[in-house]
This record gives structure tokens, sequence and C-alpha cells, in this order.
């Protein structure tokens, strides 16, 4: 059996009774951080809530061994703990549907994630178009398809969910200053008007925790705003219901 289960947005006290139970039962436990962490809590934490060992795979062996922990499953009980939703990487549903290929029996167990968590905002989810990640700037690498992805969801009106990019090896994550920066950076360089310093977008910070920080204010007023430890996302709203400007007027900070 291959148990996929996630373990929410913040910390160890995320995780579903439902896990704890499953926990309880299998003969080994992986767990990847690198398309998401826990920044409220360590893996010592985590182990000692569950009472057992975790081997903790690099994106390397994650998507380049994953064959092994498949196999594993065909005579063992594993789990496979991610931070998160366990299916909203596509790598880990790759898994899954691998291990169905072989006939392993797959269970997946899940959990608070940042598309469910934005709700905090109160800005309704369906209105939310696709959502688009903004990356680290490399030399020669200066990707423009946040910008793109913006560009359509705000023709049709709906909201843009900005992840932000994580070096979790390096213990480098993303700001919300740094991605309105590079935001910005594309606009200066497409000048097709989608966005500007005084476009109004929404910071939430610390999704998960009992104390987010949810900011709402323009992108001038925000760019150089200290929104405290990661992890740290960006909306971008679309056209407003006149409930949802209510909700961003007392639910976030407005700047």
């Amino acid at each position: 059996m291959l148990i996929l289960a996630g373990l929410g947005l913040y910390d160890e006290k995320d995780m579903t009774l439902k896990t704890l139970e499953y926990v309880k039962k299998v003969d080994k436990i992986y767990a990847e951080f690198y398309t998401a962490v826990l920044t409220g809590t360590t893996i010592e934490k985590i182990e000692e809530t569950i009472g057992k060992e975790i081997i903790v795979l690099d994106r390397e062996k994650v998507e380049y061994e994953t064959e092994k922990l498949i196999n594993e499953s065909k005579d063992k009980d594993i789990m496979f703990l991610t931070a998160g939703d366990p299916m909203v990487a596509t790598t880990h549903v790759d898994i899954a549907v691998e291990a169905k290929k072989k006939g392993i029996e797959v269970i997946i167990i899940n959990a608070p994630s940042i598309y469910s968590a934005v709700g905090i905002t109160g800005l309704q989810l369906y209105k939310f178009g696709k959502t688009t990640s903004i990356v680290f700037p490399e030399p020669n690498y200066f990707p423009e398809t946040p910008y793109d992805v913006i560009k359509e969801n705000l023709k049709m009106g709906y909201h843009t969910l900005c992840l932000l990019d994580i070096h979790a090896d390096k213990n480098r994550f993303m700001t919300a200053n740094e991605g309105l920066e590079i935001l910005l950076k594309i606009e200066e360089k497409r000048k097709e008007y989608i966005l500007n310093e005084d476009t109004k977008v929404v910071v939430v910070a610390r999704a998960g925790s009992l104390k987010p920080k949810i900011v709402y204010g323009k992108i001038k007023d925000l760019v150089n705003y200290d929104f405290g430890k990661p992890l740290h996302c960006i909306i971008i709203p679309g056209k407003l219901h006149f409930m949802e400007e209510d909700a961003l007027k007392y639910l976030c900070e407005n700047i």
C-alpha cells in the first residue's frame, strides 16, 4: 500500500487525525519538502508528533528514484508525506498514477493547501483563474509567464494567485517584495499596461498559521513593506463583487 498524505500549511498541528492513524500502521515514512515547506516547524517536531523516523528525499531522489519507492509499496505499507495537499504537485500525481499502474493500493489523505487557504482574504475561490509561479531570475533566464497569466485572468475578471519560488535546500524563499519587483520589471519590458505601481494587490504571509499577515494595497506601498517571515504569496484581484470589496476592507490590513 502507498499512502500519500499532506501535512498542511504551517506546522505539525496541521496534520489530520487520519494521517496520524495511518502513521501507526505503515512500515516506512518518506517525505519531501522542496515543492513546499512548513515554516512553523521542523522535521524533528514532526517526527516527535508521529513517533517515527521520516526519510527526507530531495528533488533528485523523488524525481529519479520514485520507482524504488513505488516498488517498496508492493509488499510494504509506505507513506509519502508532503507539505500542503499531496495532490497539488504534479510529481506526486505521477507517483500515484505509476503505483496504480503496478496494481498497488493507493490511499490519498488530503490536507489544507494554499488553494483553499487564500479564502482567508474573503475573495471568492470560484473567481480565481489559472495559478502562476514567480521564480527567481537567473542569468539568461527571466520567464514572463506570470505576466501572461495575470493578463489572461484579468481579461475574464478572474483573480490570480501567484506562488513564489522557494529553494528549500538553500533556505531561500522569495518574498512578496521580490515578487512584486519582478512583476514591475516585466511590465517595464513589455509595456502592455497590465500592471503598474498603483495596481492593488493582496499579500498573504504565513497562511495556515493562527496569525497570518494579510495586506491589501497598491504595489508602490507594498513593495518595501515588511511582511515578516515566509512563506508569502501574492494575489492580483480581478473584478470585485461588493462582498469581496467589504471582505478586503475588513479582513485585510489596508495600506
